[in-house]
């Protein structure tokens, strides 16, 4: 892992911040400018280590930014990767909209890790390790006041996780590089708000995938077996409010969840 993150000047307390900010949902200003994206992940691997104290557990990744459609509505045009804990997993009905400043949901694709992934081994590839895929959603929430942030800033942030919910798991026929191009559909109270395709996510999630072990390597994420890794949005995010949101993946199935 040649570029993992260390610790870097003021990290620590920056980590700090954006602690405090998701614990008690107010948002804050972006970070300074001039931070690098190894700084950033420097402080978002900090942030995550302030959880895991308190009791959490790592339960898997997430990769940020792989539609188009995402990438243009926050005005960014990298893959960015986060982390995933068992305190964010719904693992069923609702969810208080009051641990959130500002939530937003997107419908998901999950994949679920069979055996553990060396990220340095030149030949390892995290789309070869899959054995089940879900629908899933994703409950995002910048602790950057007006969800406003450059990529630096959204990258310390944990990419803005805030709550994931994965619906029953689908075994894997077969090499996850030859799965079907799913239609996607995200539902609010009944209506459709936002249409893809799982092929709006880098062409194919196996990309996504790829693209995961290689920042992974980059800047040090572990990739173990049971793991929960959500590969991005296939359309844009929603408003996520009172009521009931749904991501309908055809031909793999549908979750829901409520917000309360």
């Amino acid at each position: 892992m040649s570029d993992a993150p260390g610790a870097t000047a003021g990290g620590s307390e920056h980590a700090r911040v954006l602690d405090d900010a998701q614990r008690n949902a107010v948002a804050v200003p972006q970070l300074p400018a001039g931070m690098s994206l190894a700084q950033a992940y420097a402080v978002q691997h900090e942030l995550i280590a302030l959880r895991v104290a308190r009791g959490e557990r790592v339960v898997g990744t997430k990769l940020g930014f792989t539609s188009k459609a995402k990438m243009a509505q926050m005005g960014v045009s990298e893959i960015i990767v986060g982390q995933l804990t068992d305190a964010t997993r719904i693992e069923a009905g609702g969810v208080a909209l009051a641990r959130f400043i500002h939530p937003r949901i997107e419908p998901e694709v999950a994949f679920r890790l069979a055996r553990d992934v060396d990220p340095d081994d030149p030949d390892a590839d995290v789309a070869t390790a899959v054995d089940a895929i879900a629908p899933a959603l994703e409950i995002i929430d910048s602790r950057y006041r007006d969800f406003r942030f450059d990529l630096p800033s959204v990258v310390a942030d944990n990419t803005s996780a805030a709550a994931f919910v994965v619906g029953d798991w689908v075994g894997l026929d077969g090499d996850v590089r030859t799965m079907a191009d799913y239609d996607v559909e995200l539902l609010v109270d009944g209506t459709v708000a936002e249409r893809g395709s799982t092929a709006d996510i880098l062409g194919h999630p196996a990309a996504a995938l790829h693209e995961l072990t290689v920042m992974a390597a980059r800047y040090g994420f572990s990739l173990t077996a049971g793991q929960v890794i959500l590969a991005g949005a296939a359309t844009a995010a929603a408003p996520f409010a009172a009521g009931r949101a749904e991501a309908r993946v055809h031909g793999l199935g549908s979750v829901t969840v409520r917000g309360i």
